[in-house]
């Protein structure tokens, strides 16, 4: 099997083809081939822009209960008039993560038998050829134990080691200088005219230090040069002053440095593996042996894009290849979460409308959907984290847009906590971006049963939440029900009766809405219930909870996108906001909602059948997640063949297709690779409506194989071996408490888990050994 390394043959001429690596806070994408190297580099707070109060109309509550009598009275251009006129705020200085700097390296040496290849097992990229005979190997980690980019080159051949190196900063405000004959600095300033002033962002000071065996090193017109070295090794640091209270963020890297290089490369490879394995080792994937898998990872993917569907393995690379990335862009200790480009940058997103920032109506989300499935619970932690201050910094836009109590963000946030609607109602108008994004306190909750973590943090934040729908929705004056709006289902439109009117954006109570709102109520019922506590709160959300709308069949048999059944202005759109009551939720699920799953299939169907559609890599995803729901595994098998065949570029690294919502190119999203491995793991293990389901959705493709370490909802952790499509045995690891059904098939028995106890199944689900965890 080779589904534990990328690897490639030729030189990677660009970006696309390079290979990324990452701390958690700093991000590098390293390409180019024998006679030059450059590194892409990255740090996650490196944002443009700046904390702003953005403010409202002044009279919130009157200017929502006129927009909502016209819409009520089905005067939608009149409410959308008003709509711009109160929740339409002017662009300020919002902002953007901004690419730091190329550190770029010219060896003006030839060879040949160039391998490049990125090991997932130990988180190095490592670029080796022969020359004169004779073998050089560079080999870069980005390590989180120390904090810093290392990079060691190396030859069998003494002194065969010569090159220069030097610093291009990528934004205006950025300057260089050499402190010493092998230490450059540099320092800079996160600012760009697209998303902001040209004035605002944060500063960063970096270093990079060559420490050279044998040879020499010496400086040179702002470049340091390395001659005739038996070996080299290059350290690189960077911070920024990202909430910073003082200065001492400026000695930090000359430290990190110092404390590198006393510890020496071979103990900063062996921590820097060593905290990585501590997270990518626990799981382990088999989807079966293919002959492809001898080929270099960019042919592999050809053969996907040609109809060669047969490597099952390279569906393992590239699950396990999104887990590496998770590891690599969030970690516990990060200080912002993934973005839309996680935390590397290819400089496409900020020219653009578009932004590298926090997409709430599903990029970021979807960054974070494998997180708990596959094992990887501490990489969610920035997401919560985020949330909180997002919470906060969103009390001001509740009160400041609908006067009201409690917190709300709308379709995208920065670094700085915007939660204010965007500058265009038709996209920005999202009144459920930010319960969106907190549900994934829910779903940390919901995996780990960490009753700290309950009390804390997930039911204070969720139940401010609560408090804001509570006190902004209101009842629907022809059928009772209590809705959102005026809102959008995520930049998708529609059309009324009156089609002259043209195509609408806002209505009220779309599903979105609903369905989010539904999980939230519920959730802030149950939890405090359990945490015996607001007793008034509970009161109000068991009268509210019967009064939301029920999801609906449209005339088509479509599940409706809607609280009416409008006819669809974009049948080809790339969203599908209304299905997320099918996955990530379970509002929908095909034994207990069987008319509503039929009509989720409708509308998976009808909108995949648009010549038109919008094929960009999360919309392949949602295809993908929502299939496996469904339990047509191949079907949902088809749509990740598609992401990877089609949507990535040459490094696996996922792409939205020029001319889409803007795109002036292809332009690298990195929700599709997470999104993808999520997709994967569905079809493998599903834990949500009270069950453990193993292998779901198995495709046909998919004969035989195992999957060790996935992580079920209740706290527990499933091992699974299957053969010719069926089950052979099956491991619990239970971590808590609790009864469990654990489901094949039609097959299904009831388990009463203990915590630290392993169970050990058989293909009829009979526990055949139960046993203390070894500690």
């Amino acid at each position: 099997m080779n589904h534990a390394k990328l690897w490639y043959n030729g030189a990677a001429a660009d970006w696309k083809q390079g290979l990324p690596i990452g701390n958690g806070r700093i991000g590098a994408v390293i390409h180019g081939g024998i006679d030059n190297e450059i590194w892409s580099m990255t740090e996650i707070t490196y944002w443009s822009g700046k904390t702003e109060r953005i403010p409202g109309s002044g009279s919130a509550k009157e200017d929502l209960e006129r927009m909502r009598e016209s819409f009520f009275k089905g005067d939608y251009n009149e409410g959308d008039r008003l709509a711009k006129q109160a929740l339409q705020p002017k662009k300020q200085n919002f902002g953007t993560n901004l690419s730091v700097c190329d550190v770029k390296l010219r060896f003006g040496q030839q060879g040949e038998n160039l391998i490049r290849e990125l090991s997932l097992e130990n988180a190095t990229v490592q670029v080796s050829y022969t020359h004169s005979g004779h073998k050089i190997t560079r080999e870069t980690f980005a390590t989180h134990a120390d904090g810093i980019v290392v990079s060691r080159m190396k030859s069998e051949q003494a002194g065969a080691i010569s090159f220069s190196l030097g610093v291009q900063g990528r934004t205006c405000d950025f300057a260089t200088v050499i402190t010493d004959e092998d230490t450059l600095a540099f320092h800079g300033q996160a600012t760009e005219d697209v998303h902001s002033d040209g004035k605002c962002g944060v500063f960063c000071e970096g270093m990079l230090k060559v420490v050279a065996v044998g040879g020499t090193v010496q400086s040179r017109e702002n470049e340091i040069v390395v001659s005739d070295a038996d070996e080299a090794i290059i350290y690189f640091a960077i911070h920024t002053d990202y909430r910073k209270k003082d200065d001492k963020w400026t000695l930090e890297c000359d430290k990190e440095i110092a404390a590198a290089i006393t510890k020496g490369y071979e103990r900063l490879k062996e921590d820097h593996i060593a905290d990585y394995r501590e997270l990518y080792a626990r799981v382990a994937i088999d989807l079966g042996d293919t002959e492809s898998g001898k080929l270099p990872t960019d042919e592999r993917m050809k053969l996907f894009s040609k109809g060669r569907h047969e490597d099952a393995d390279l569906i393992a690379l590239f699950f396990q290849y999104g887990r590496y990335l998770t590891i690599a862009g969030s970690r516990a200790d990060s200080p912002l979460p993934l973005h839309l480009q996680g935390i590397w940058n290819d400089g496409e997103a900020n020219r653009m409308a578009w932004s590298c920032d926090y997409h709430l109506d599903v990029n970021t989300e979807m960054n974070y959907y494998p997180t708990e499935i596959s094992n990887l619970a501490e990489c969610h932690v920035p997401l919560m984290n985020y949330i909180e201050q997002l919470s906060i910094a969103g009390r001001q836009a509740a009160q400041d847009f609908y006067g009201s109590e409690g917190w709300v963000a709308h379709v995208f946030s920065n670094a700085w906590g915007f939660s204010a609607p965007g500058w265009e109602t038709g996209w920005g108008l999202n009144v459920t971006g930010g319960l969106w994004i907190a549900t994934h306190l829910k779903e940390h909750y919901e995996y780990g049963l960490d009753h700290a973590f309950l009390t804390k943090q997930a039911y204070p934040i969720m139940k401010e939440a609560a408090i804001f729908f509570l006190d902004y929705m209101t009842v629907h004056p022809d059928n009772g029900w209590l809705v959102t709006g005026p809102s959008n289902s995520p930049e998708n439109s529609f059309y009324t009766s009156n089609r002259e009117e043209g195509a609408q954006q806002l209505s009220m109570g779309s599903t979105m809405d609903q369905v989010l709102v539904r999980d939230l109520f519920t959730f802030c019922l149950e939890a405090a219930e359990q945490l015996q506590v607001d007793e008034e709160l509970q009161a109000k959300l068991k009268q509210a909870i019967p009064l939301l709308p029920p999801l609906q069949i449209g005339k088509r048999g479509q599940l409706q996108e809607w609280l009416e059944d409008y006819e669809e202005a974009q049948p080809e759109h790339r969203h599908l906001a209304h299905l997320f009551a099918l996955y990530p939720g379970n509002q929908i699920t095909p034994r207990k909602t069987p008319e509503l799953s039929a009509a989720a299939r409708e509308t998976l169907l009808g909108r995949m059948q648009t010549d038109e559609l919008e094929d960009i890599e999360f919309t392949a995803v949602l295809f993908a997640t929502g299939f496996s729901r469904l339990f047509d595994g191949d079907r949902a098998l088809r749509h990740i063949i598609h992401l990877i065949g089609e949507l990535c570029f040459d490094n696996l690294l996922t792409y939205s297709k020029a001319g889409v919502a803007g795109a002036e190119t292809n332009i690298f999203v990195i929700d599709g690779n997470y999104g993808g491995t999520a997709a994967v793991a569905d079809l493998l293990l599903q834990s949500h409506a009270g069950e453990i389901h193993l292998l779901p959705a198995l495709p046909a493709a998919w004969s035989r194989g195992s999957y060790r370490g996935l992580r079920a909802k209740g706290n527990a952790e499933v091992d699974v071996a299957w053969e010719n499509g069926k089950l052979t045995e099956a491991t619990i690891r239970a971590f808590s408490a609790g009864d469990a059904i654990i489901r094949f098939g039609e097959q299904a028995v009831s388990i009463a888990l203990v915590p630290g106890q392993v169970y050990k199944l058989d293909q009829e689900l009979q526990v055949i050994k139960q046993q203390a965890a070894h500690i």
